[in-house]
Protein backbone atom coordinates (compact mmCIF):
# COMPACT_ATOMS: atom_id res chain seq x y z
CA UNK A 1 0.00 0.00 0.00
CA UNK A 2 1.10 3.46 -0.86
CA UNK A 3 1.32 5.68 2.28
CA UNK A 4 -0.33 8.79 2.33
CA UNK A 5 0.30 11.90 4.43
CA UNK A 6 -2.94 13.46 4.88
CA UNK A 7 -3.66 16.57 7.42
CA UNK A 8 -5.85 16.76 9.89
CA UNK A 9 -9.49 18.14 8.44
CA UNK A 10 -9.23 21.95 8.16
CA UNK A 11 -12.63 22.30 9.14
CA UNK A 12 -16.18 21.65 7.26
CA UNK A 13 -17.70 18.76 5.26
CA UNK A 14 -16.67 18.02 1.47
CA UNK A 15 -19.57 18.37 -0.55
CA UNK A 16 -19.55 16.59 -4.19
CA UNK A 17 -17.83 19.30 -6.90
CA UNK A 18 -19.47 19.91 -9.65
CA UNK A 19 -16.90 20.56 -11.56
CA UNK A 20 -15.83 16.79 -11.18
CA UNK A 21 -17.01 14.02 -13.93
CA UNK A 22 -19.25 11.49 -12.20
CA UNK A 23 -18.20 8.05 -11.55
CA UNK A 24 -20.13 4.85 -13.13
CA UNK A 25 -20.57 2.09 -10.88
CA UNK A 26 -22.06 -1.08 -12.05
CA UNK A 27 -26.13 -1.68 -11.67
CA UNK A 28 -26.18 -4.54 -9.43
CA UNK A 29 -24.00 -2.44 -7.06
CA UNK A 30 -25.93 0.53 -6.93
CA UNK A 31 -28.85 -1.57 -6.42
CA UNK A 32 -27.02 -3.81 -3.70
CA UNK A 33 -25.97 -0.60 -2.31
CA UNK A 34 -29.37 1.00 -2.35
CA UNK A 35 -30.93 -2.01 -0.61
CA UNK A 36 -28.58 -1.89 2.42
CA UNK A 37 -28.84 1.20 3.10
CA UNK A 38 -32.48 0.82 3.13
CA UNK A 39 -32.36 -2.56 5.11
CA UNK A 40 -30.65 -0.90 8.03
CA UNK A 41 -32.98 2.42 8.28
CA UNK A 42 -33.21 3.77 10.85
CA UNK A 43 -29.29 3.14 11.55
CA UNK A 44 -26.95 4.00 9.00
CA UNK A 45 -25.41 0.74 6.90
CA UNK A 46 -21.57 0.22 6.35
CA UNK A 47 -19.42 -1.88 4.39
CA UNK A 48 -16.81 -2.35 2.08
CA UNK A 49 -16.37 -2.81 -1.59
CA UNK A 50 -13.86 -4.69 -3.39
CA UNK A 51 -12.93 -4.89 -7.32
CA UNK A 52 -9.77 -5.63 -9.41
CA UNK A 53 -7.61 -3.60 -11.95
CA UNK A 54 -10.03 -4.15 -14.69
CA UNK A 55 -13.19 -3.30 -12.56
CA UNK A 56 -12.34 -1.60 -9.70
CA UNK A 57 -15.94 -1.39 -7.83
CA UNK A 58 -17.80 -5.13 -8.35
CA UNK A 59 -18.56 -6.78 -5.08
CA UNK A 60 -20.40 -4.76 -2.15
CA UNK A 61 -19.33 -6.80 1.12
CA UNK A 62 -21.74 -5.73 3.81
CA UNK A 63 -20.76 -5.21 7.72
CA UNK A 64 -22.89 -4.67 10.50
CA UNK A 65 -22.56 -0.96 12.19
CA UNK A 66 -22.11 -2.10 15.84
CA UNK A 67 -21.88 2.07 16.66
CA UNK A 68 -25.54 1.79 18.79
CA UNK A 69 -24.02 -1.29 21.13
CA UNK A 70 -20.85 0.83 21.62
CA UNK A 71 -22.92 3.71 22.29
CA UNK A 72 -24.91 1.93 25.25
CA UNK A 73 -21.92 0.28 26.69
CA UNK A 74 -19.55 3.59 26.81
CA UNK A 75 -21.62 6.69 25.69
CA UNK A 76 -19.08 8.76 26.97
CA UNK A 77 -16.07 7.45 24.49
CA UNK A 78 -18.88 6.90 22.10
CA UNK A 79 -21.81 9.66 22.34
CA UNK A 80 -23.54 8.50 19.26
CA UNK A 81 -25.41 5.87 18.27
CA UNK A 82 -25.98 4.09 15.06
CA UNK A 83 -28.59 6.92 13.72
CA UNK A 84 -26.01 9.21 12.93
CA UNK A 85 -22.39 7.21 12.62
CA UNK A 86 -21.30 3.81 12.43
CA UNK A 87 -18.65 1.43 13.55
CA UNK A 88 -17.89 -1.53 11.39
CA UNK A 89 -18.03 -4.96 12.95
CA UNK A 90 -14.50 -6.15 13.28
CA UNK A 91 -15.43 -9.61 12.59
CA UNK A 92 -17.34 -8.58 9.88
CA UNK A 93 -14.69 -6.46 8.47
CA UNK A 94 -11.97 -9.32 8.65
CA UNK A 95 -14.38 -11.66 6.90
CA UNK A 96 -14.49 -9.38 3.63
CA UNK A 97 -11.02 -8.92 3.66
CA UNK A 98 -10.23 -12.62 3.35
CA UNK A 99 -13.29 -13.59 0.83
CA UNK A 100 -11.68 -10.86 -0.91
CA UNK A 101 -8.77 -11.88 -0.69
CA UNK A 102 -9.51 -15.38 -1.96
CA UNK A 103 -11.24 -13.88 -4.76
CA UNK A 104 -8.23 -12.10 -5.90
CA UNK A 105 -9.58 -8.41 -5.09
CA UNK A 106 -8.53 -5.41 -3.09
CA UNK A 107 -10.96 -3.25 -1.08
CA UNK A 108 -11.39 -0.40 -3.45
CA UNK A 109 -13.97 1.51 -1.24
CA UNK A 110 -15.60 1.64 2.10
CA UNK A 111 -19.42 2.90 2.40
CA UNK A 112 -22.12 4.42 4.68
CA UNK A 113 -25.04 5.74 4.39
CA UNK A 114 -26.38 8.71 6.04
CA UNK A 115 -29.96 8.98 7.40
CA UNK A 116 -32.03 12.20 6.50
CA UNK A 117 -29.32 13.84 5.21
CA UNK A 118 -27.15 14.82 1.70
CA UNK A 119 -23.98 12.29 0.43
CA UNK A 120 -21.43 14.37 2.05
CA UNK A 121 -17.64 13.80 3.94
CA UNK A 122 -18.60 14.79 7.47
CA UNK A 123 -15.67 15.41 9.44
CA UNK A 124 -16.23 12.83 11.50
CA UNK A 125 -15.74 10.53 7.96
CA UNK A 126 -12.50 12.50 7.04
CA UNK A 127 -10.86 12.06 10.83
CA UNK A 128 -11.62 8.20 10.02
CA UNK A 129 -10.41 8.46 6.63
CA UNK A 130 -7.13 10.19 7.57
CA UNK A 131 -6.17 8.10 10.38
CA UNK A 132 -2.33 6.99 10.31
CA UNK A 133 -3.46 3.66 10.83
CA UNK A 134 -6.32 4.07 8.41
CA UNK A 135 -5.76 0.15 6.50
CA UNK A 136 -7.01 1.44 3.04
CA UNK A 137 -5.51 4.85 1.73
CA UNK A 138 -6.31 4.60 -1.64
CA UNK A 139 -9.97 3.54 -1.00
CA UNK A 140 -12.86 5.13 -2.10
CA UNK A 141 -15.56 6.26 0.14
CA UNK A 142 -18.97 6.38 -1.12
CA UNK A 143 -21.87 7.94 1.20
CA UNK A 144 -24.93 7.24 0.27
CA UNK A 145 -27.66 9.55 1.15
CA UNK A 146 -31.58 8.31 2.34
CA UNK A 147 -33.89 10.77 2.35
CA UNK A 148 -37.58 9.60 3.61
CA UNK A 149 -36.77 5.54 3.38
CA UNK A 150 -35.33 6.12 -0.46
CA UNK A 151 -31.78 6.14 -1.60
CA UNK A 152 -31.60 10.43 -2.35
CA UNK A 153 -27.67 10.27 -4.27
CA UNK A 154 -24.28 8.46 -3.98
CA UNK A 155 -21.33 10.08 -3.86
CA UNK A 156 -17.94 8.98 -3.77
CA UNK A 157 -14.59 10.85 -2.12
CA UNK A 158 -11.17 9.71 -2.22
CA UNK A 159 -8.05 11.20 -1.46
CA UNK A 160 -6.44 13.45 -4.64
CA UNK A 161 -3.15 14.72 -3.97
CA UNK A 162 -4.00 17.16 -1.12
CA UNK A 163 -7.55 17.08 -0.19
CA UNK A 164 -10.51 14.72 -0.48
CA UNK A 165 -12.75 15.44 -3.11
CA UNK A 166 -16.19 14.08 -3.73
CA UNK A 167 -18.01 13.27 -7.36
CA UNK A 168 -21.68 11.59 -7.92
CA UNK A 169 -21.88 8.36 -8.58
CA UNK A 170 -24.26 6.96 -11.30
CA UNK A 171 -25.25 3.75 -12.69
CA UNK A 172 -26.99 3.29 -15.80
CA UNK A 173 -30.07 0.79 -15.67
CA UNK A 174 -29.67 0.89 -11.61
CA UNK A 175 -33.12 1.26 -9.94
CA UNK A 176 -32.54 4.70 -8.45
CA UNK A 177 -34.18 4.71 -5.23
CA UNK A 178 -35.95 1.80 -3.47
CA UNK A 179 -39.20 2.29 -1.30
Amino acid sequence: MTEKSVPAPAGGRIEVSEEIPELAILPSLWNELCAHAVETLPEECCGLIGGVEEEKFRSVYRCRNDMTSRHKNDPEEFPRDGATAFYMNESDYLTSMDIADKDGELITAVYHSHVGVGAYFSELDQVFASQQLFPLPEAHHFVISVLENRVHEIASFNWQGEAFVGRRLTSAGALKTHA
